[in-house]
């Protein structure tokens, strides 16, 4: 979908995300430990400004590879739930300068933890063929017991019915944070990822790492 195809009203993002929804691939075929990870952050300025950053790390030493960035104007208003379409055509656009093909993205936000099950990483995942997973900071829907003080552990994340994410604990006694599969990998595969990007803080590398390149995009 090119930008100049995108939708411009609430209603046209809404049948966007109906017709889409259908292609989340389910089943997990992403390696275990993928070679690289790369994480996707926006920062927004006050005038409307946007800057998207995409960074890759090596999966085991957590080193940066590549990092790119991209601004532009938000081209699609505030809606709760309809984020993706003003953060999807920068964040696509700073894909595009990698040298390097993605293994697997990493979004600042949810996938199918999501009311209409289709959230920033399902499609993003969607659109680039894929695998991508959310790691969100606060919870968007659902509800869920209290994980264990312990890094590692988890709970289910339910709504209507319907385990849609994990809240997961990825340091001892820290706020968790809020896993969910976007396409082409499970959810206990996405949250073994995200401890693998956890060594010593609550957020992913890979987030941690956009946020801050994003920020500077900015200035």
């Amino acid at each position: 979908m090119h930008t100049e195809d995108w939708p411009a009203t609430i209603e046209e993002a809404l049948a966007v995300q109906d017709r889409l929804r259908g292609r989340v691939e389910l089943a997990d075929d992403c390696p275990e430990l993928p070679p690289t990870v790369t994480g996707l952050d926006v920062a927004y300025d006050d005038t409307g400004g946007i800057a998207a950053a995409v960074v890759t790390l090596e999966t085991t030493g957590l080193t940066v590879v590549e990092e790119r960035t991209h601004r532009a104007k938000a081209i699609f208003p505030y809606e709760p739930g309809l984020f993706a379409f003003r953060e999807l055509p920068p964040l696509l656009a700073a894909l595009e300068r990698l040298e390097h093909p993605p293994d697997v993205l990493v979004c600042d936000g949810h996938g199918l933890a999501h009311p209409r099950r289709f959230g920033l990483a399902c499609h993003l995942g969607v659109l680039t063929g894929l695998p991508a997973f959310g790691v969100g900071k606060t919870r968007f829907i659902g509800s869920h017991g209290t994980p264990a003080h312990e890094r590692g552990s988890s709970e289910p994340l339910v709504d209507a019915g319907e385990e849609v994410g994990a809240v997961l604990r990825t340091q001892d006694g820290v706020k968790p944070v809020y896993v969910s599969a976007g396409h082409r990998i499970g959810l206990a595969h996405a949250c073994r990822l995200t401890l693998a990007l956890t060594p010593r803080y609550r957020l992913p590398e890979t987030t941690r790492h956009a946020d801050r390149l994003s920020r500077a995009a900015l200035r």
